[in-house]
């Protein structure tokens, strides 16, 4: 074989043609970039989707369940418009209504004497108001329900509509 070239090639080569059965160090190199990249993207995008989820991890359990479940609508659809509403969702924050109500149910329960009663069963409720045969009365257990007696308000001392009140 002639070690002349071809008479259509130029005599200087760029450095990223590589010569017949030589490795190809530009193309291996750019496949490890864009795998490298694809994988980075994909990343950033998960990331990126799951932002409402990682905002509202403080929130109430129904409120990260539907926000989990708008982002899941999101992914699967490729619909922004669920992933817009998981975000604003995740921004805002709803009242807690449950705590105060189960604080005014503990209070009325107080105030009427009966959280005891409330949280025993039926059976130990039945059993605690029948005093056992065997105890004296001095170890009988004592009934936590409130005794009701009648309400006697005496009149205010200067008050002159009494005749008035039934």
């Amino acid at each position: 074989m002639e070690d002349s070239l071809h008479p259509a090639a130029t005599t200087h080569l760029p450095p990223f043609i590589t010569a017949p059965g030589e490795t190809d160090v530009l193309f291996n190199v750019m496949i490890v970039f864009v795998l490298l990249m694809v994988f980075l993207v994909g990343i950033l995008y998960l990331r990126l989707h799951a932002l409402p989820e990682h905002m509202a991890h403080g929130a109430s359990k129904t409120q990260l369940q539907i926000i989990g479940a708008l982002g899941l609508i999101a992914l699967f659809t490729h619909n922004h418009l669920f992933w817009i509403a998981a975000l604003l969702l995740a921004m805002v924050e709803f009242p807690d209504f449950a705590s105060p109500v189960r604080s005014i149910a503990r209070s009325l329960a107080k105030i009427a004497r009966r959280e005891d009663i409330d949280s025993r069963e039926p059976k130990e409720r039945a059993a605690a108001s029948e005093p056992s045969p065997k105890a004296s009365p001095s170890e009988s257990p004592t009934t936590s329900e409130p005794q009701w007696v009648p309400l006697e308000i005496a009149p205010a001392p200067h008050d002159d509509k009494i005749g008035r009140r039934g």
